[in-house]
């Protein structure tokens, strides 16, 4: 048989493959979704994660004319949650709303983990970054971000400092800056946010980063103090307060932030991930979504699966850094 034939056999059967591919994706993403859509939260409910999936999978629901179920999967720094959805069927009806420790963090942090980031979840949309702010107790006598450095430097083995979880930004940027001043601060971790915000206001711990929607009301009452919030832009919700970049605090610990951002298991067709993060953009492109998101203390972001694939590159070795700096690791 000429071998000229069975060359061109073999392209055209490979290029009728290709084709039946492309089809059937095509077709997956127009049907897509056939059923009701589970979004993850690996957070108990009520928390700023929580809140902010309601208010897209209230929005997504009326794009996808599906139900978009929520589903708070707590335990574990997020790990419980992010898992159920990497062993999840890739087809586009189990998603996950995360923030940046259960999607990037916990990698380094963890000596095992039953999901690998990079094997078996799909990023699709990062919606917003989620800048802290470091606040104080009244009685500590600094106002900025140097008043700060000096105060925990010239007040050696005096100064506590909380955070919600071993390996959470605010133990990390706390270690950072317990390091860089040679302070040996006592850092306190807490089961959540809103208990840290109570010690702080009682004064058991004199420093802390907190959400914008857990300090705020706290700061308008005078129970603490803003020293400056992290990140490279102020917060829309907290105008007056500067970052700790502007007033000088350049290392990459203060100019980074966490994220929240949505992923779905390794596999699913990238048609219906990109389908899911069109939707996505459309809901943060809403007026009343921005405003509720903004008033969270979250920065929006614009974004894609391509961009958020970027990004995850970008800071994946500063906060590989950052946690081998703070020598947290968990079992």
């Amino acid at each position: 048989m000429n071998p000229n034939f069975l060359n061109r056999r073999v392209w055209l059967c490979a290029l009728a493959s290709a084709a039946a591919l492309g089809l059937g994706t095509a077709a997956q993403a127009q049907t897509f979704p056939s059923k009701p859509i589970r979004l993850v939260v690996p957070f108990p409910p009520g928390g700023a994660t929580d809140i902010l999936a309601r208010i897209l999978g209230e929005k997504m629901a009326l794009a996808f004319k599906q139900p978009v179920v929520i589903d708070n999967k707590p335990g574990a720094a997020g790990i419980i949650g992010t898992d159920a959805v990497a062993k999840a069927p890739a087809d586009g009806h189990t998603l996950v709303l995360s923030l940046s420790n259960s999607l990037l963090t916990n990698q380094f942090l963890y000596e095992k983990l039953p999901y690998d980031m990079q094997r078996d979840l799909t990023l699709v949309y990062q919606i917003a970054t989620a800048p802290l702010v470091l606040v104080v107790h009244p009685s500590v006598p600094a106002n900025t971000g140097p008043e700060l450095l000096q105060y925990v430097k010239a007040n050696k083995g005096k100064v506590a400092y909380g955070s919600y979880g071993i390996g959470a930004y605010p133990h990390l940027a706390g270690a950072h800056m317990n390091l860089t001043q040679q302070a040996d601060m006592n850092h306190i971790p807490y089961k959540g946010e809103a208990p840290m915000m109570l010690e702080l206001i009682g004064g058991q711990i004199q420093m802390a980063y907190a959400s914008a929607l857990q300090a705020k009301p706290h700061l308008e009452a005078g129970k603490v103090k803003a020293i400056g919030v992290t990140g490279e832009r102020r917060m829309s919700t907290l105008p007056n307060v500067p970052t700790l970049a502007e007033q000088g605090l350049k290392d990459e610990v203060y100019r980074v932030t966490g994220w929240l951002g949505m992923a779905v298991p390794a596999g699913t067709p990238k048609a219906v991930v990109d389908r899911i993060a069109a939707e996505v953009r459309a809901a943060t492109r809403q007026p009343d979504v921005q405003a509720r998101i903004a008033a969270m203390g979250f920065e929006i972001k614009d974004s894609s699966p391509e961009a958020f694939a970027a990004v995850y590159k970008q800071e994946l070795p500063v906060w590989e850094r950052l946690i081998k700096q703070s020598g947290a690791k968990l079992e």
